[in-house]
This record gives C-alpha cells, structure tokens and sequence, in this order.
C-alpha cells in the first residue's frame, strides 16, 4: 500500500528529522532523495552515505523535487514561494510525524505538545517509563526522530514531543494520548499573524483521535477550554487543574496531587517532587496523567517524579558562589516562558534577559513580578530598545551588554548574598548565539570562569 501511494519520495532538510525519514523510507525499499537548501552537517551527510540515500546540497536544484509523489518537509521550512508551487502542482506534503504513523505498527504515539513545557513533560514522561520499564523511547523534536527510531530500534510506545509546524503536515496521524499542555501566542510569523491559526494548529492533534483515545489538557488555560467547549471531538477528556475540582483528571491544591485516571488514586506532596514551580507541577499532572493511562502503576510513578533530573536550560541550577545562586533558563524564549521562571523564584533577582524578540512580545504580564522580585535586569542582545524603555522605571538597574561573559561578570558584581542570577530572556537566541542551547552553554562557562 505505501509503494503504491509513495513511488518517489522527496525529503526537504537534511536534519535529523528529515534524515529520519530518509532512512525509514530507506529501509522500506521506497525512492527517497534529499534536498537541503543549505549545507548538510558530517554527521547526516555520513548517515545518508551509510544507507545510500541519494542527496544535494545548498539548494534545491534537483528535478526530482517536482517528480515527487510526496515531499516530506522538516518543520523548520517555512511555506515559502517554493512550497507553493510544489503544493500548487499537485505534490502531497507531509511532515515526518505523518509519514512515521505509516510504519508504527501496533505501537502507541503519545504526542505532546504545547507552547511551553513540552520538552520537560516528554522527559518526564518518559523517565517514569523507564522506571516502570515500559517498552519505550523519546521521540520527536526532543532526542531522535521518531522516523529513525522506527527505523533502527522499534519500540512500543514512542513519547513524542511535536510542534505546531508537524502538526500541519498531518492527515492520518493519531496519538493514542495527545498531551495539550498550554496555547498562548508564539511562532505567528507562521501563522499570517493570527492567533486563532496557531489554535487551529495546535488543535489538529486530536483530529483523527477516536473513543479509544484521550486527551489529557489543562483545565486551567482558558484558549484550551474554550476551544473545547465549542468543538466536539470523540476522544476521551481527561483535564488537569491547579484551581479546579475535577474527577476523572488531576488536580493541585494546597501542595497536594490528587491524580484520578484510572480508578486507584494518586495522591502525591509536592515537597517529594524533585520539580519546583507551577509551570513544572501542570508538566508534572499531565505526565502523571499519561502514565496512569499507560496502566503504570502509582508507586512507580511517584519513584520517578522523586528522582527525576530537570532537562539542560530549563531553570537549570548552575552553581552558588559566595551566597550568589546562578540559574540557566535560556530555553525561555517566550515572555510566557519568562514569567514561570520568575514565578518560581523568591526575591532578590538580578535578570539576565534579551534577544532577539518574538513578534508584538507582551511585556507587561512581567511587570508584578519583576517589580516585586527583580533588583536588576542585565539585557543581552543586539537590541534591547523595547525591553530598556518598558522596564526602566520598574527596576532600580537597567544595563544593556552584547556579550555573555561581560553580562555575567556584571551580574555577579552587582549580586549580594541569597540574590539569585537568572538568564531568562523572553526572546530568542538568534542575535549573539546559534542557538537557545549555545545561548545556556555560554552562561554555564562565563558562571565557572567567575
């Protein structure tokens, strides 16, 4: 059936995902060619070498592109001119998640997704997994792709991490459990500016769900509940709150989870979570969630929320020197993002934030927090006019750096005992850094060379 429906196959980015999918098509015998309108890195242009997949490089040149029967285009490509023509001829264009559903098998999907804490929920997730020694993998835009890891090392159950962009290339895709963890504005360059087109967006994650799956979300987000009180879906409902009661689904009062899926409760203190802050206790009650759904049992499931180790630049304690305690939050690239981080924090913040800005960036649902916890704000970027003239008459001290090591060394010069140094920055890391992990790693050193 999919030689039928895909005789020519063509792979747009030659990252991992779109390596991924090369392979998956690979080794089911199908014609794959890859095109990447940049260089390919060694270590994909090594893979698609092993396996023999035809490629090109620094520019989509290739006549194959218009012979294809489908293109399977990685995310990360926007819906340039290019695209249009291929869509306007005809050419069926699909993500990798898509193309993955195809060959799972009997497997699972769990997709998760969200604007914040995707990341962090399928980590999670897939850590009480492994502690309940489930059959499993993390997948998606978090660790290998889930195409390659069909490929090369089938499990049961794929914990996948997926972005709004993999959700518009779907058609068939179905997650036996879709985790919707929050919307607020992001990425709308992508989406004509408007917000309701990323609702949609992230909404087609339960479109083909049916009776016999579920979607745990939060009860909390009002875009979510509303879009859900005017549309009907048939999957199962399954919600999680922090100020609502609500049974089945999970709720947080007073320090305590209360996780009603299955018919045995959980009930679990967030003093035993090795996860602090409202944004990871919502991460923490859809992961918990999930693994109910999953039949993993709660004993399981509370060893894992006691051991499990918070992902690289997500409210990463670095270190404390002379008092001074430095936290990596560089995956914050978002305002929403910016605001978690300073709701988990206690007073005497010097911030560490800038960039390059996201469209229209709301400011201002900053501004009770960093009048009541921030001391300093130190921005880093290339322009930081926007963020200079909102907070300057909200915090004591404004300073305006390019470089990560001079913004650090100020930061520690500036910080008294118990303060804590934050690199939260609301934008993206694009101006000064390759990107939000290089943006942490160069905070990290610039911290240890104090």
């Amino acid at each position: 059936m999919i030689k039928s429906l895909f005789k020519n196959i063509v792979v747009l980015g030659g990252q991992e995902s779109g390596v991924g999918a090369a392979i998956l098509a690979k080794l089911n015998n199908l014609n794959i060619f890859v095109s990447d309108i940049g260089t390919i890195k060694d270590n994909y242009k090594q893979e698609l070498i092993k396996y023999l997949i035809p490629f090109e490089e620094n520019g989509h040149q290739s006549n194959l592109i218009f012979q294809a029967d489908v293109i399977i285009k990685s995310p990360g490509i926007p819906d340039t001119n290019f695209i249009k023509n291929l869509i306007d001829k005809g050419i069926k264009i699909i993500s990798d998640i898509e193309f993955a559903y195809y060959f799972k098998g009997e497997s699972k999907i769990v997709a998760i997704t969200g604007t914040n804490g995707k990341s962090t929920t399928t980590a999670l997730l897939q850590y009480i997994c492994e502690v309940a020694k489930l059959n499993s993998a993390m997948v998606g835009n978090i660790g290998i792709s889930i195409c390659k890891q069909i490929a090369l090392d089938p499990k049961m159950y794929y914990i996948t991490e997926v972005s709004s962009y993999q959700l518009d290339g779907i058609e068939y895709f179905k997650p036996h459990i879709a985790i919707l963890l929050n919307i607020t504005p992001d990425h709308l360059q992508r989406y004509e500016y408007k917000f309701q087109n990323y609702i949609l967006s992230k909404f087609r994650i339960v479109m083909n769900q049916t009776a016999d799956d579920c979607l745990i979300y939060n009860f909390d987000d009002d875009v979510i509940t509303n879009f859900l009180k005017h549309n009907n879906f048939s999957t199962q409902l399954i919600p999680f709150s922090m100020s609502k009661s609500i049974n089945p689904g999970v709720i947080f009062k007073s320090h305590i989870m209360n996780a009603v899926v299955k018919k045995e409760t959980l009930q679990m203190s967030s003093y035993e979570f090795s996860l602090k802050g409202s944004h990871n206790y919502q991460n923490i009650m859809a992961a918990t969630a999930a693994a109910q759904t999953l039949g993993i049992r709660n004993e399981k499931i509370k060893e894992a929320l006691k051991g499990f180790v918070g992902l690289p630049h997500r409210l990463e304690y670095v270190t404390t020197i002379e008092g001074v305690h430095f936290i990596n939050d560089s995956k914050s690239t978002n305002v929403n993002c910016t605001w978690f981080a300073l709701e988990s924090m206690t007073n005497n913040v010097i911030l560490i934030m800038g960039g390059q800005e996201k469209p229209n960036p709301d400011y201002s649902i900053l501004d009770e927090l960093v009048t009541s916890k921030v001391k300093t704000i130190i921005c880093l970027g290339k322009d930081n006019t926007n963020i200079i003239n909102h907070f300057k008459n909200k915090v004591a001290i404004i300073l305006d750096y390019d470089n990560m090591f001079s913004a650090v060394k100020m930061a520690n010069e500036l910080a008294t005992k118990n303060d804590s140094v934050l690199l939260s920055p609301a934008c993206a890391s694009f101006d000064l850094f390759e990107n939000f992990e290089d943006r942490g790693n160069q905070f990290k050193k610039a911290v240890n060379l104090l």
